[in-house]
């Protein structure tokens, strides 16, 4: 069983999401907290989206530890300002995981 984590920004981001999205992204945590491999890899193993309608989930796999950190929820138009966001970050994210 995984921990499923987000950063506060996702936590933010959350929150103005339509009900449907909201649900979605629930649903897709319980699915993570059974398997992290699923969704489609982002250049990284540890780096993977999962589609919703127009929409992507982003969040970042930590193996040894077996945590999911969501990181952010955009459309395909913005993935590549997230992608190179989250690689900025990546440092970050990892000593977020290590605190909790």
């Amino acid at each position: 069983m995984n921990r499923v984590l987000e950063t506060e920004t996702f936590s933010r981001l959350f929150e103005t999401l339509e009900g449907k999205e909201r649900a979605w992204i629930k649903k897709a945590i319980q699915q993570l907290k059974e398997n992290a491999a699923v969704g489609k890899p982002l250049r990284f193993k540890w780096f993977r989206e999962k589609k919703f309608g127009g929409k992507r989930l982003y969040y970042l796999v930590y193996e040894k530890s077996n945590t999911v950190l969501l990181v952010a929820f955009g459309t395909k138009k913005e993935q590549q300002k997230i992608i190179g966001c989250v690689l900025e970050n990546k440092a970050r994210y990892k000593r977020i995981v290590e605190e909790i």
